[in-house]
């Protein structure tokens, strides 16, 4: 079940959910619309590790937008900061975004219970593309949870990303232990 406009609004109400700035007219009828920040970032190398901490290289996005190219890896963030301390968050594309040949999550589209910060998105695309700051990029999407949450993610010593804030943040996989 996914919680429909008038039941965000009640959370958003209650304080369960949180979004930062809001605007009322990106409410859906059973999404949120959020936006492409101002910062994307680049890992340094080609080669990747994942046992290794693999740094990043941020940048802004000119006012004049900037072409991304396919083959190519970048990491954004949405506009929005959030709080979800009672549902479960889903980050999809928006199907204008997706129209454009540009994906913006390879695997990491949910959220847990307690999730506190702007997201982090895994952008690549088709084709060039050009894009731009405060572009529509995406939609939140909320689900009811079944059962009491133990330990929501904010509160968890080993939360890699709780509370990033408006820069993309890489890959912390190198702090799992395998």
């Amino acid at each position: 079940m996914i919680l429909s406009d008038t039941r965000i609004l009640e959370e958003i109400g209650k304080g369960t959910i949180k979004i930062e700035p809001y605007d009322r007219d990106c409410l859906g009828s059973n999404s949120y619309d959020v936006h492409l920040g101002k910062y994307l970032a680049k890992y340094v190398n080609k080669e990747l590790d994942a046992k290794a901490h693999n740094t990043i290289e941020h940048f802004e996005i000119p006012e004049e937008g900037i072409v991304l190219y396919p083959h190519e890896f970048y990491l954004g963030v949405t506009e929005e900061y959030t709080e979800t301390h009672a549902h479960v968050p889903f980050l999809e594309g928006k199907s204008s975004t997706g129209r454009l040949g540009i994906d913006i999550h390879a695997t990491a589209g949910k959220g847990d219970v307690g999730f506190c910060g702007n997201w982090t998105l895994e952008i690549s695309v088709k084709q060039p593309v050009k894009v731009y700051a405060g572009m529509p990029i995406g939609q939140l999407i909320y689900f009811p949870v079944d059962g009491e949450i133990e330990v929501k993610y904010n509160e968890k010593k080993n939360a890699k990303y709780s509370g990033q804030h408006n820069k993309p943040v890489e890959s912390m996989m190198w702090k799992n232990k395998f």
